[in-house]
């Protein structure tokens, strides 16, 4: 069984480390699977093959990212959130890899990586695992309120559009031309999957739901008081931990964060953030904090989960929730909105605290009740417990094998 997975985007953060990380979990299963990626990082593995192995590589693939956005300067007036054409992209087909590959699986292929027009040309059977909204709209990752992805899209609210064939209904109808029609798309949670099944590109497809996963090994819990000694963290407050790649990002509901903070008593507790973001906001709360900035490595991650008493996810809109999982293989309970992908993760007080959605204040009461647990020791071992047994990288393998060998066999 030869696996040939297509993943954009650098291999050491957001979509590309989980699709990196089933890959190891396959190989560690005898799989003879492979990576072809525009990620700069391939870790010294000989079966990651990068697109961008030179400088003059690397300025390619940057042009090709910005130019695949380049239309949408036509809208001036469009809302600043990540919007991909699928236009420009590397042939993938043309390499060795795809000609020895049984399977092609497809994971983020973004920021001018694929071209939609490249799908057409796979004469092999596709896995795509649907990491976002982005392969069932016109172009935004993330649909909100809008809902014309079950239309054909135009009229695109992102784009600020009152015009039915916009930017969105073209990139909307090279989907409906090149996507073949025999993909057997994978949601990474229950969420993602009704979305998909209630998409007009993806609601007569063969689709299943297999949860995103971790590695385990390199996410567990350390003694709380050495993390914090180690992070320079000298407190005897609770510490509150929030934090995504890039808490910027609309959907990751930064500030019903910052609202629900507002209802906390703030000398009781040390707020700590990572990501990138905009600090004006917690800085206007006039609270105890610790910016640590965009993380790199799993190192830093690991201590900052281990060092916190509470990890605070306020997505309004996630297709999984990978932070989650990772600060709770660290013993860290976590409290989140009760709505798509996070409520697949977190059982209500079992092993965290479900909000209603979307009120900061109920996510103020979830960290309250955390924070005063009477079995806040159990909370955390259930955490773990549920990460180990759901979400680690090898059981995930063992799913997708099952999905490889079911497709093999016809």
């Amino acid at each position: 069984m030869k696996i040939l997975h297509i993943v954009a985007g650098d291999l050491i953060g957001g979509a590309a480390r989980g699709a990196y990380w089933l890959h190891c979990g396959l190989r560690d299963l005898g799989v003879e699977s492979k990576i072809f990626t525009n990620s700069e990082t391939d870790f010294g593995d000989k079966s990651v093959i990068t697109c961008v192995k030179s400088k003059f590589d690397k300025a390619k693939n940057l042009i090709r990212g910005e130019i695949d956005n380049l239309f949408t300067a036509f809208y001036p007036r469009r809302k600043k959130d990540l919007f991909s054409l699928g236009v420009f992209g590397v042939d993938f087909t043309k390499i060795p890899e795809y000609k020895d590959a049984d399977i092609i699986h497809l994971h983020w292929i973004n920021k001018g990586f694929v071209n939609i027009k490249h799908l057409a040309k796979i004469k092999k059977p596709i896995v795509w695992t649907v990491r976002d909204m982005w392969a069932m709209t016109g172009g935004c990752h993330c649909s909100f309120e809008c809902d014309n992805y079950k239309n054909g899209c135009g009229n695109c609210v992102q784009l600020q559009s009152k015009f039915k064939y916009d930017l969105s209904r073209y990139v909307f109808n090279r989907k409906k031309k090149y996507l073949p029609r025999d993909i057997r798309a994978v949601g990474v949670s229950s969420w993602m999957t009704e979305t998909l099944a209630g998409s007009k590109l993806f609601k007569n497809s063969d689709i299943r739901t297999i949860s995103n996963n971790i590695d385990t090994a390199e996410f567990f819990p350390i003694d709380k008081e050495r993390a914090r000694e180690i992070l320079g963290l000298k407190t005897v407050k609770k510490i509150v931990l929030v934090g995504a790649g890039n808490l910027k990002d609309v959907w990751k509901g930064f500030p019903k964060y910052i609202e629900a903070v507002k209802l906390l008593d703030k000398n009781k507790y040390l707020f700590c953030l990572f990501g990138k973001l905009d600090e004006r906001a917690i800085r206007s709360l006039d609270v105890e904090y610790r910016n640590f900035g965009f993380l790199h490595d799993n190192v830093s991650l690991r201590l900052l989960y281990s060092a916190a008493d509470v990890f605070v996810v306020p997505s309004l809109m996630d297709s999984f929730g990978k932070t989650l999982v990772e600060a709770m293989c660290c013993r860290t309970p976590v409290v989140c909105f009760d709505a798509t992908g996070p409520k697949d993760i977190v059982d209500h007080k079992i092993n965290g605290y479900c909000a209603t959605p979307f009120e900061p204040k109920s996510l103020a009461e979830g960290i309250e009740w955390v924070l005063n647990c009477p079995n806040y020791d159990g909370l955390c071992k259930n955490a773990r417990e549920k990460v180990l047994k759901k979400f680690d990288s090898e059981v995930i393998a063992k799913k997708y094998i099952e999905l490889y060998e079911e497709i093999l066999k016809g």
